[in-house]
């Protein structure tokens, strides 16, 4: 076979994730950066609340760049999910470009019937709210966590 079909995360499906990510920021009463980009890592939506630092859109679309490209959450672990200290963190960071891969948590993967379909980053909170935020995003549209 030549061709298959897969899922594709759609603009609207992109808005309704960054509705509900800013929603959830205002409950915690934090400014945040939210970019969502597609399986191949381009960006589609990207908002940074007033008030939100502006190195929060750098790290926010790293985030979900590297989750789309890993197909898992942003950790301090490599592509194939194994440990790294920091040193090969860092090295793994410059090795693939520092606008390509991040260990920071706060990216998930965007994944419908197991297939990847892009990724969220959320950052400007504490590493625990960018995750809350982050999943209840993907959890907006009905996709898989």
């Amino acid at each position: 076979m030549s061709f298959v079909t897969t899922p594709r995360l759609t603009t609207g499906g992109a808005k309704m994730m960054l509705d509900t990510a800013i929603q959830k920021a205002d409950e915690f009463g934090i400014s945040i950066t939210v970019a969502i980009v597609d399986a191949g890592g381009h960006l589609l939506v990207l908002e940074r609340m007033d008030g939100g630092r502006f190195h929060t859109v750098h790290s926010s679309t790293t985030k979900a760049v590297t989750a789309a490209s890993n197909k898992r959450p942003t950790t301090q672990k490599g592509a194939q999910g194994q440990d790294l200290d920091t040193l090969h963190a860092i090295g793994l960071a410059l090795a693939a470009g520092s606008d390509r891969w991040t260990a920071m948590e706060g990216g998930f993967p965007i994944l419908v019937e197991g297939e990847c379909v892009g990724g969220i980053g959320v950052s400007g909170g504490d590493w625990q709210q960018d995750q809350d935020i982050a999943l209840a995003a993907i959890k907006s549209i009905g996709a898989d966590i």
